[in-house]
């Protein structure tokens, strides 16, 4: 199979490094903020910066800036890097704030009862300065990988 197709592709690869990125970011985010080394935020959802939002707008912003900001595909591009970013800042946030909220009910009114532990994940959305956080991330990367290759 010949892969070169995929490593020529610098939009793919603009969104891959934005993402992979934004991830690896979290750590060190978290390490100011909390005082202590989480590595498994690199495999997480959720935190600062938000990785969702650094795909989608590094993706959208080569795409305009290899093809042009008057194309169709770049207006389907930030079409769905809204979405995206709406949804990580909206349900998914409201979906982790619910998850918060099960798990205080579980450990208090259930404490001891033969019931499942088993914490819900409260972290799988993010607060609007974490996605504008993956959105200028994700800007960076792209106009920075533009520039290297041209």
């Amino acid at each position: 199979m010949n892969f070169n197709p995929l490593l020529q592709n610098h939009v793919l690869l603009t969104g891959m490094v934005g993402w992979i990125l934004a991830q690896v970011l979290k750590v060190p985010v978290d390490l100011l903020r909390e005082h202590r080394w989480n590595w498994a935020l690199f495999f997480a959802a959720g935190g600062m910066p938000s990785s969702h939002s650094a795909l989608v707008t590094s993706t959208a912003a080569a795409v305009g800036l290899h093809i042009g900001f008057d194309s169709p595909v770049f207006a389907v591009a930030v079409a769905l890097a809204m979405v995206v970013v709406y949804d990580a800042t909206g349900v998914r946030r409201q979906a982790g704030k619910q998850a918060e909220k099960i798990n205080i009910l579980v450990e208090e009114l259930l404490k001891g009862h033969p019931i499942s532990e088993e914490h819900l994940r409260e972290a799988i959305g993010h607060t609007p300065l974490e996605a504008m956080g993956g959105v200028l991330l994700g800007l960076v990367v792209a106009f920075g990988l533009w520039f290297l290759w041209h």
